[in-house]
């Protein structure tokens, strides 16, 4: 053979070769993706969980202020009424203080 052809051989060779070392590295690849792919499932499932157990908390948090918020609203209501029975009384003193000071100046 010839130089060239002898090139032109190898050549051919190296270029048949290549490809079959690409076509592995993709069949490769294409057996990885499976395994990507379920590992990326698995971690999607995970922050789901994650996430429905943040939600669950949160809702629980939630409750637990709503119930707070009550009880604050009947202690409030509760001071309101005894401020104004203490008003109240407040003022019918007044007015009973008043009365008796008119009833004195009546009577001098």
């Amino acid at each position: 053979m010839s130089r060239p052809m002898l090139l032109v051989f190898l050549l051919i060779i190296l270029i048949i070769t290549s490809q079959f070392e690409w076509k592995q590295q993709l069949v490769s690849d294409i057996e990885a993706n499976p395994n990507v792919s379920q590992k990326q499932q698995q971690i999607s499932k995970r922050e789901e969980a994650v996430k429905e157990k943040i939600i669950l908390s949160q809702e629980k948090n939630i409750q637990r202020l709503n119930e707070l918020v009550r009880s604050l609203r009947e202690q409030l209501l509760q001071c309101r009424s005894n401020n104004d029975k203490l008003n109240g009384t407040v003022s019918s003193l007044t007015e009973s203080v008043i009365d008796l000071e008119r009833q004195q100046i009546l009577e001098d």
